[in-house]
């Protein structure tokens, strides 16, 4: 069956429900975190096996800030240990690794991880795994502009010159294609400032499943439902 499905070439994944699983279940939010970060690492691995080629997860939005102190302390936690399991991961199945974001407000040893992680996975040939971390689409867009702006500025572009490839070259996406489908689990129905360039012809797939219940059987059928899609972009059938 799985060589009948069309695969699409980049998936994007809002990972929703961390919190509200770890509730149900009578635990505190860090455990969805932890529980989450597995299924992430499991997730990656399934996308590779399956011949998707870039998948993009949504893991901290510059909005998370706005957490309590301790769940914000949790998270970056996680994320260092993640970082090395991640690696592991990425070397096993020939994962490219890149991050998004504005990472400059992470700690010091942080910056130095995704740097190290990006570094030692630059020459992998198979999946691109994008990690959207201090993410938000309007300030991408926002740091793009400006970095537009102050070529216009030096003489190194001209107004009338700014076309949407100009503009999709300054995001944080350059050289990735756009997401062809963005799952969402836990069935909330907006996209929370995430890739919003990007999603201007993506399919919609929502779940109500919680991220940490989240696994392959899931991510086949939001392909199926993708392989049922009339692909058109501006009224052309794709």
């Amino acid at each position: 069956m799985e060589q009948e499905r069309k695969i699409p070439a980049h998936v994007a994944i809002i990972l929703d429900g961390n919190g509200r699983w770890a509730k149900k279940r009578g635990l505190p939010r860090t455990m969805g975190h932890t529980e989450g970060c597995k299924v992430v690492e499991q997730t990656v691995e399934d996308a590779a096996r399956l011949g998707i080629r870039y998948l993009t997860v949504y893991a901290f939005s510059t909005e998370n800030w706005k957490r309590s102190e301790e769940e914000v302390g949790a998270l970056m936690q996680l994320f260092r240990y993640y970082m090395k399991r991640l690696l592991k991961v990425a070397v096993k199945n020939n994962v490219r690794v890149l991050m998004i974001g504005e990472r400059s407000r992470f700690a010091p040893d942080i910056v130095a991880g995704i740097d190290a992680l990006e570094e030692q996975t630059k020459q992998n040939t198979g999946l691109t795994f994008v990690i959207a971390v201090n993410y938000g689409a309007r300030d991408e867009m926002r740091r793009a502009v400006t970095k537009i702006a102050r070529e216009v500025q030096e003489g190194i572009l001209a107004p009338e010159d700014i076309s949407e490839d100009v503009i999709s070259s300054h995001l944080d996406t350059a050289k990735i294609p756009d997401p062809d489908l963005l799952i969402r689990t836990s069935g909330e129905l907006r996209l929370s400032n995430f890739l919003l360039w990007q999603c201007a012809y993506t399919e919609f797939y929502v779940t109500e499943i919680y991220w940490p219940d989240f696994n392959k059987e899931e991510l086949l059928k939001a392909i199926d439902s993708y392989n049922l899609r009339d692909r058109r972009y501006g009224g052309v059938k794709k």
